[in-house]
């Protein structure tokens, strides 16, 4: 080695996207500085190592075998550089950086309230949330997409890295006008011959009503399919016919009686909902500290938003016109 001089951390830095993206303009793109710039800091730490790190090619540059070495010391130095960080972030009860959050659909009633809670103990946090159904949110996970789900029925691959922080009670539901609602009682096998109102495929409640029927020994009768909880709910308010839905979607509703709860035993079904990571990741600092306020306040704030829906929905029926 001809200098024992240190690299600096910008050095690192242009090194690592260099070496990450093959390229040292996109390198210079993702950093917002030129890319004379970026190479000069790359020359400089072949200079200091006596060797060369990069090879040009017509597509671009690559390693060399010095570089590739050099390549996991730089991804441990800059790993140990955030964590130290956002440890001390967290030492004084802020933290920072990118929160990535994949979340099912039927959350979408009251996930957003929650992040709002937590960013605003956490200003400088950076949130990137993708909200799609259970199947899709599974791929971003196992494709480090995003680095924690919030999700009603995880696999069980997942289970061992997966804790309830919340009730997910789960109902059959229907217009009170509609033929079932006045029938008493019921079982699954009367409502095998209904036209159910359904998510698509890879939703995690079409998977959980599958397996409801099937452990019945019954057929799953598909009226129609829709990939909107709140489409779901229109249609069954309207009459369509029976549907299975999360009572966080519903509550309302249910409570100015404008849907009531079929008389099966037992509806609604007590259920979970998860906060959900890769086995083999550890969380980041953000992402470990947004699993805590889950748990620690994920069941008091989703109960709160659910009342506060209930009393306004009811309010606002009451106010009606007959």
């Amino acid at each position: 080695m001809r200098s024992s001089r240190l690299s600096t951390l910008k050095q690192l830095l242009a090194f690592q996207a260099v070496a990450r993206l093959g390229s040292v303009s996109r390198a210079a793109e993702e950093l917002h500085i030129t890319q004379s710039a970026v190479s000069l800091q790359i020359s400089a730490m072949e200079s200091a190592f006596g060797t060369p790190l990069l090879v040009r090619t017509g597509h671009g540059v690559r390693l060399t075998e010095a570089g590739e070495a050099l390549c996991s010391y730089v991804e441990r130095v800059l790993a140990a550089w955030t964590d130290m960080s956002e440890g001390m972030a967290a030492s004084v009860g802020a933290y920072s950086g990118n929160l990535r959050v994949g979340a099912v659909l039927t959350s979408e009633y009251w996930l957003p309230s929650l992040l709002v809670a937590f960013l605003k103990d956490n200003a400088k946090v950076k949130l990137k949330l993708h909200v799609a159904n259970r199947d899709e949110i599974l791929r971003s996970l196992n494709a480090q997409e995003i680095e924690i789900a919030v999700m009603g029925n995880p696999p069980e691959e997942l289970q061992p890295s997966a804790t309830a922080f919340a009730k997910n009670p789960m109902g059959f539901v229907v217009a009170p006008h509609h033929p079932l609602a006045s029938l008493a009682p019921l079982s699954l096998a009367d409502l095998a011959s209904s036209n159910l109102l359904v998510r698509e495929q890879g939703s995690g409640s079409r998977n959980t009503l599958s397996r409801l029927f099937k452990e019945a020994g019954l057929n799953l009768r598909i009226g129609w399919e829709l990939s909107s909880n709140e489409v779901i709910k229109q249609m069954c308010m309207a009459g369509f016919g029976p549907a299975y839905l999360s009572m966080h979607t519903c509550g309302a509703e249910l409570k100015a009686g404008l849907l009531q709860l079929l008389p099966l035993k037992p509806n609604p079904i007590d259920r979970a909902w998860y906060v959900v990571q890769l086995p083999s990741k550890s969380s980041t600092n953000v992402a470990a500290a947004f699993q805590r306020f889950l748990l620690l306040h994920g069941q008091e704030k989703i109960e709160h938003l659910t009342h506060q829906s209930e009393i306004k929905l009811t309010t606002s029926a009451q106010g009606q016109p007959s």
